[in-house]
């Protein structure tokens, strides 16, 4: 058994190395799973630990969430192609104006992604307004990466109640929640993550303007920019899309399903249980209506419909497998014998209050992933079901278990070999050098700050 752990952890290390190196999460998941396989001394299994357990978990996961990831991508392109985006974009612009250039991309990438837009659609859509309104105000660009991910890849993602974020849908079936999971809590994780964020990204602006440092030479031609407003769409519309989605989703959420009597759907599908599949359906719902919504109030403003359908429908393809190629490799690593000793050392922590032994499991994967839906998609695959039980056990919602998981992988998933943040850097001609030091201080600090908090409440008051 001792093998097998080693085996386990050999393969995470490579897993989190070559990630970092920009292996494809695609090959690089199977490969590994292979590994750990081969190491623990199980090779005489290793093709059917492949169809039946890699494929298998890829396969459930994708069952569940493909059309989250599907919907999800194809919303956030109909919001950039229509003008939406950019509509919102220029509105927080014009009311805070270049002064408060920090606070105006923050607000713009929340409100955005809090609308159901995808964090990439964000990155490319406030990167080019962004860079005008920190030229203009003297603050070095090296900011804006993290000005960014602050607004787009933290409490928008995992904290504020009704984010359509994928990371907030998956531990629906686990826990038997929704995206509004302990409302009071997330929203109060969502103001320590926002305002220590903003105070640190301020407070850097204001070090590098006293050290007379200004926007630095960048060769981006930000000097013969304005911003524009071309092909922007009204406020009002531009806002009602995003309204829509999470309006929708909190109506079915509360009160049309709740109302409903589900006894017909029983008989035809027997082993449907309702409840653990509302909160899903509810996404689904508002995200297809807001998506014709979009298509509707935009009707004019097409330059070509069909190819922002294929272009945003193909965009949930990568990131969905990519995931999907995660849990596989969990499903995997949780058949290995060593895993054991992995699992039980995880739920030993703080044996007293699962809620910590919970965030810990959900940091390290998402850590070692680098994405923080496949760290939370292979933790609850393995362990979601004990945590349920010690939940039970200890009288804890499973609301609070939901948010504390959501939170807590939005942390470490941001470390350097992170996808995302390369893209972001990449999206902004930057690189770790100039740039990490601020990402890592309002999407690492600032969520870990953010779930001890949630934690600690969640202890003393029990969700709410």
């Amino acid at each position: 058994m001792l093998l097998s752990t080693v085996a386990i952890i050999i393969s995470l290390v490579l897993l989190m190395y070559l990630a970092y190196r920009g292996v494809s999460v695609l090959i690089l998941a199977p490969v590994m799973a292979a590994l750990a396989v081969l190491l623990s001394g199980d090779f005489a299994f290793m093709a059917p630990i492949y169809t039946e357990t890699f494929m298998g978990g890829l396969g459930n996961y994708l069952l569940k969430f493909f059309p989250v990831f599907l919907l999800g991508a194809l919303f956030g392109q109909l919001i950039a192609d229509s003008g939406a985006a950019s509509s919102i974009a220029h509105w927080f612009t014009r009311i805070l104006g270049p002064k408060h250039a920090i606070l105006t991309v923050v607000l713009a990438c929340a409100a955005l992604t809090y609308g159901g837009v995808s964090l990439f659609v964000v990155a490319f859509a406030i990167y080019p307004i962004a860079k005008v309104m920190f030229y203009k105000a003297g603050i070095p660009k090296r900011i804006i990466p993290g000005a960014i991910a602050l607004g787009a890849f933290t409490f928008t993602m995992t904290s504020l109640p009704g984010t359509p974020a994928i990371q907030n849908a998956i531990p629906i079936p686990f826990y038997h929640t929704n995206v509004f999971a302990a409302p009071g809590l997330g929203i109060i994780g969502s103001l320590v993550m926002f305002v220590f964020g903003w105070m640190w990204l301020e407070s850097r602006a204001r070090k590098a303007k006293q050290a007379g440092e200004g926007y630095g030479d960048h060769n981006d031609g930000v000097e013969h920019e304005n911003i524009s407003e071309h092909n922007a769409m009204s406020v009002a519309l531009a806002f009602s899309s995003l309204v829509l989605v999470i309006a929708l989703n909190a109506l079915f959420t509360y009160i049309i399903f709740p109302g409903m009597d589900f006894s017909a759907v029983t008989g035809k599908f027997a082993n449907l249980v309702p409840s653990k599949n509302t909160g899903m359906w509810a996404i689904i719902i508002a995200l297809i209506i807001s998506c014709l919504w979009l298509i509707v109030i935009a009707w004019n403003r097409w330059e070509d419909l069909k190819n922002t359908i294929n272009k945003g429908s193909m965009g949930s393809m990568l990131p969905a497998f990519n995931t999907a190629s995660e849990v596989g490799y969990g499903a995997v690593i949780a058949s290995l014998a060593g895993f054991a000793i992995i699992k039980n050392f995880v739920l030993g922590v703080a044996p007293g209050n699962p809620l910590i032994s919970e965030a810990v499991a959900m940091s390290a994967l998402a850590g070692i992933t680098g994405s923080s839906s496949g760290g939370l998609s292979i933790a609850l695959q393995t362990l979601g079901a004990d945590y349920l039980r010690l939940a039970t056990e200890n009288n804890i919602s499973p609301e609070l278990l939901h948010r504390v998981a959501v939170i807590a992988a939005g942390g470490f998933d941001t470390l350097p070999h992170c996808g995302a943040i390369i893209t972001l850097l990449s999206i902004c001609g930057l690189n770790h050098r100039q740039s990490y030091l601020n990402i890592a201080a309002v999407t690492i600090v600032g969520p870990v700050l953010a779930v001890a908090t949630v934690i600690i409440l969640g202890t003393m008051f029990g969700s709410f």
